[in-house]
């Protein structure tokens, strides 16, 4: 934290987590919501939307402690096969928490390594590598 990777933002729609991709070469922005009872994480890249189920924030943190080292983030399109012991192969898996992908929008449920490791970092949940690729992260 603290390495000019956020901006701004508590997290809101009014006042969205400005965050950067874990090589620091896009921007998006991230805000709690509810869409049809369940909360989520909705995250705006450009034009395109994403939505996460907000339960990946606290599974993942659980998931990354009992790992107990660095994991390879491994982001991957949702059409794409997701590189297995990845967060992002954990965040599609049927061994997951809710047994499903955290990533809610049918044909952008990927990017889960991309998207939510700069948000954990932002939230003290967690650190992540800078690389211009091949980042990994762990649990604070």
């Amino acid at each position: 934290m603290g390495d000019g990777v956020i901006s701004s933002g508590s997290g809101t729609v009014g006042d969205p987590w400005q965050l950067k991709t874990p090589p620091l070469s896009s921007e998006y922005t991230m805000h709690r919501d509810t869409r049809a009872g369940v909360d989520v994480i909705v995250c705006t890249v450009g034009k395109t939307v994403l939505l996460y189920d907000a339960r990946c924030l606290d599974d993942l943190h659980a998931m990354l402690a009992a790992h107990g080292d660095w994991m390879e983030l491994g982001s991957a399109d949702e059409q794409k096969p997701a590189k297995d012991g990845t967060v992002e192969a954990w965040g599609r898996s049927p061994d997951n928490p809710i047994g499903d992908w955290y990533g809610l929008k049918k044909g952008l449920r990927g990017r889960f390594g991309m998207y939510v490791p700069p948000l954990m970092e932002h939230l003290g949940l967690a650190e992540v590598e800078h690389n211009p690729r091949g980042n990994r992260m762990r649990a604070i």
